[in-house]
């Protein structure tokens, strides 16, 4: 996912406040740090973001991409800034 977030389709899409970072890379980039830690070790915060994510997942899923092509739409950009591929099963 790292090396997803280092690109600049990445760096691109997404919900931005006037320059700064998008808020689904900045997610990513949370995500990236919470899976590297123990579950135990995860605080009441750091499991809130993650139900924050997988509620962000399913919202977008059911929208769908609004272009023909899926798989280099800015949809499913996005959703694999908050950790997920709708084209890997």
């Amino acid at each position: 996912m790292q090396k997803w977030l280092d690109t600049d389709d990445s760096k691109r899409v997404g919900q931005k406040h006037g320059n700064a970072e998008s808020t689904g890379h900045q997610s990513g980039r949370r995500i990236v740090e919470l899976l590297h830690r123990r579950a135990q070790d995860l605080s009441a915060e750091d499991i809130a973001h993650m139900r924050k994510v997988v509620g962000y997942i399913h919202r977008h899923l059911a929208q769908g991409p609004t272009r023909s092509d899926p798989a280099t739409s800015d949809w499913r950009y996005s959703l694999m800034n908050w950790g997920h591929d709708p084209e890997k099963k």
